[in-house]
């Protein structure tokens, strides 16, 4: 049976936003919509959903229309949610809440091909069209697939296992998750903390099918156009890959830069005006009560901080790495 879906940091998300009557906020990843529900149910206010996921569209109508005009979900990637709200005529909100990665109702569903533990088609496509994983370990190079598992997966034996991919696939295609994890199995030991061995690999071909971390990148520029002063962004991340990149932008948009960052150019960062003051220093982690009852809190992060009334810095200054 699929497990359900439990929104990560909830309370704490919902502490940050702090949703008032009349507000407006942003779900940048609605899924099964539950930081949503929470905002709604805290204040009289409206939020916006955005997911780049078609089934999720469809089964957001039965939400829709349970909190009646007050919740409007869009497909779109949170990337692009500032055009995507300008489009609806939203050219200011109070919060945005952004859940990074993929969600679990994704990876609980075989035929989407996220998941080594229970067989599907290799596909990993949030958007369900373009390029899949099964295209990308066909098709790319030998070094080419290594420098993507490597990067995106943080896996050290990156060049065996694409390696043992491009042997494989010289007998046959690989288009299906469980042939594809077999394959790395058979080349990766499993770890003492008894993590699959293909875990990463997965991830690394998934961030870059989707696009993951340029997505992250986008979202938070979005966030600071869109964002109102005194808003709030909080933004939940599961790896390193991901917290990086959202404590860079934060700390540059805040000034909170003591050394220079190879993630910020150094012409006029300076003379920059913060578009963000950091509520906390450092990432919120779960407690030991919420990693019991949700495994996946495990190696959640929650970054937050308020939009001050300075522009939104141009896109090609201090963009987050």
């Amino acid at each position: 049976m699929p497990r359900p879906h439990v929104p990560v940091l909830l309370d704490e998300v919902l502490d940050a936003l702090h949703p008032r009557d009349g507000g407006v906020y942003v779900d940048g990843t609605f899924g099964a919509g539950g930081y949503a529900r929470a905002i709604l149910g805290a204040a009289d206010c409206r939020v916006w959903g955005i997911d780049r996921d078609p089934d999720v569209i469809a089964r957001a109508q039965v939400m829709q229309d349970e909190f009646q005009g007050r919740l409007r979900v869009v497909e779109g990637r949170f990337g692009d949610m500032s055009e995507l709200l300008s489009a609806e005529g939203v050219s200011g909100v109070d919060g945005v809440a952004l859940d990074l990665g993929v969600s679990s109702m994704q990876i609980d569903q075989g035929a989407r091909g996220f998941s080594f533990q229970v067989d599907g088609p290799l596909d990993m496509r949030m958007e369900q069209a373009g390029m899949s994983a099964a295209d990308v370990v066909n098709e790319l190079g030998e070094e080419e697939l290594a420098n993507v598992i490597y990067e995106f997966g943080e896996e050290r034996r990156s060049r065996h296992v694409a390696h043992a991919i491009v042997l494989a696939r010289a007998e046959a295609p690989i288009t299906r998750t469980r042939q594809l994890a077999e394959i790395v199995r058979r080349v990766v030991k499993k770890s003492k903390d008894g993590i699959d061995p293909a875990t990463r690999t997965f991830q690394g071909l998934r961030i870059y099918v989707n696009d993951e971390l340029g997505e992250v990148d986008r979202g938070l520029i979005g966030a600071e156009r869109l964002l109102a002063p005194g808003g709030c962004l909080a933004v939940v991340s599961f790896h390193s890959l991901e917290d990086k990149r959202v404590k860079a932008f934060l700390n540059a948009r805040s000034g909170n830069l003591p050394n220079p960052s190879r993630h910020v150019p150094d012409a006029g960062v300076s003379a920059l005006e913060p578009t963000f003051r950091l509520i906390k220093k450092g990432a919120i982690k779960p407690g030991v009560a919420e990693c019991k009852s949700n495994p996946r809190a495990r190696s959640s992060r929650l970054r937050i901080a308020m939009r001050t009334a300075a522009p939104a810095w141009n896109t090609n200054e201090g963009r987050a790495a």
